[in-house]
């Protein structure tokens, strides 16, 4: 591909608005996890790997963690398999299980792998199982109403939690210059197969790895107030007090959770952005504005 003088001029301008921002973060590792509607749709999947790209061209070191629920959801019903839900959180037995690793670890991993890779990057697409990626136990779920004397114990299969990540693999990736793709299935103690969920999978990645952030990209504009105006600049006390108001409830208090998590950890800022945004995560980096909800530890 060649440019003419009007396109090059631009691209020049882009670079020099963006330079401040790439020298900020070379060297740095920043952990990305794709999911949503930026994973459906073909313009959206093609600028973010295109976004991933540029950032290894730069200097800067993305670690990918993908979904799947969507096309998990879709073969388990062309399958006749039911589908349940128990706090969000999908109900997986052992046929349930070898269609999330047939869709995460293969037709989905391999897809985004392909595409980063033919937009000239160098991808490596991972499974938690791959060299023991990532380590997991059971995700022990309870319930409890006013009636009962004692919680509940709900158990809702083959589904984890991250008990330890194997940092050591991935670092020797990052400094070889590839791009670690995971799919979001842990291993047991014997070997056993766990479905986790991939924002807590992305976030005990960017713990691991002391990343510099941590973007969880979603289908809505961030964190919103209670009259719909996006939220950002935000401590942990403050998040705290969202959640405590009720401005924080249902399905984003676990991407809540481990945002927060992951600050208190160590990763220096994370980030809820939308991922129906073209080129969100430059936008993201490499603007003041951004497009999202900022969250810091301090």
């Amino acid at each position: 591909m060649t440019l003419n003088r009007q396109d090059a001029a631009h691209v020049a301008e882009v670079l020099s608005e963006a330079l401040p921002y790439i020298r900020r973060f070379v060297g740095q590792t920043l952990v990305i996890k794709y999911g949503g509607h930026a994973m459906e749709s073909e313009e959206l999947k093609n600028g973010f790997a295109r976004d991933i790209v540029l950032m290894k061209a730069v200097g800067i070191n993305p670690v990918v963690v993908h979904g799947g629920g969507p096309q998990i959801g879709e073969l388990l019903k062309r399958l006749n398999i039911e589908s349940r839900f128990v706090d969000g959180m999908r109900v997986t037995d052992s046929q349930t299980m070898d269609v999330v690793e047939m869709v995460l670890g293969g037709l989905v991993n391999k897809s985004i792998v392909n595409l980063i890779n033919s937009h000239g990057g160098s991808a490596i697409g991972l499974t938690g199982k791959d060299a023991r990626l990532i380590r997991a136990r059971k995700l022990k779920v309870t319930r409890q109403t006013p009636e009962m004397t004692k919680p509940e114990i709900i158990d809702i299969g083959q589904v984890g939690e991250v008990a330890s990540i194997n940092k050591d693999l991935l670092h020797m990736m990052v400094q070889g210059d590839f791009i670690p793709v995971i799919a979001p299935i842990g291993v047991g103690a014997d070997g056993e197969s766990y479905n986790i969920n991939a924002d807590l999978v992305a976030g005990k990645v960017a713990e691991a790895l002391n990343a510099e952030k941590l973007l969880l990209l979603t289908d809505i504009a961030g964190l919103m107030d209670k009259q719909g105006n996006v939220l950002t600049g935000l401590n942990t006390e403050q998040v705290d007090a969202l959640i405590e108001d009720g401005t924080i409830y249902g399905g984003m208090l676990p991407k809540i959770g481990c945002a927060l998590d992951a600050v208190q950890a160590g990763v220096r800022s994370a980030h809820i952005i939308d991922g129906r945004v073209p080129n969100a995560v430059l936008l993201e980096i490499f603007t003041d504005s951004g497009v999202g909800t900022l969250i810091t530890n301090s």
